[in-house]
């Protein structure tokens, strides 16, 4: 996977050390398929995903992502989920945890491609026929799927003062 330069700066000052970054994940929708790429480093199926670069808007990074890695050109429709990932530990050690921002975008043109080497095939699933994918990334994409007109937001099962938050509060 293509690191981006302004992370490898950061890595020579930090090492392996935790690093939060901001990330996207840009789902792709068209005539009820969804854009879905198969990553070459884990083999699995999932919507683009990617790092905003510093002073990129966060749709803009989606747009790129979807055009760098898929060929395909996308327009943002609306921002459907706020999450934070699970800790992530690579190969070479280095530790990192995305604030991740889940984008819903329309295909305006292209057919999908594996185009930078980040992926070894890309294709339309039908929503009803998705193939196993982690399970975080389903919630993201229903989330993306969902007629839902405000985003979504993950929140723990407490509020900062230790009170539960209720069933309601926290899927709204």
């Amino acid at each position: 996977m293509a690191t981006p330069d302004f992370i490898l700066a950061l890595r020579e000052k930090i090492g392996n050390d935790p690093l939060w970054l901001s990330g996207v994940t840009a789902v792709v929708l068209r005539d009820g398929c969804v854009l879905l790429a198969k990553r070459a480093d884990s083999g699995e199926w999932a919507a683009v995903t990617g790092i905003i670069d510093p002073g990129e808007q966060p749709a803009d990074a989606a747009v790129r992502e979807v055009l760098e890695e898929t060929g395909v050109e996308a327009v943002p429709e609306r921002l459907a989920m706020v999450n934070v990932t699970d800790p992530v530990v690579y190969d070479n050690g280095d530790q990192t945890q995305y604030l991740d921002l889940v984008f819903r975008l329309s295909w305006r043109s292209g057919d999908p491609h594996p185009a930078d080497g980040e992926n070894t095939a890309t294709r339309w699933f039908s929503l009803d026929a998705l193939p196993p994918m982690a399970d975080d990334m389903i919630a993201r994409i229903a989330a993306a799927v969902a007629d839902e007109p405000a985003a979504r937001f993950v929140v723990s099962p407490q509020s900062e003062h230790g009170h539960p938050i209720s069933e309601s509060a926290a899927t709204s």
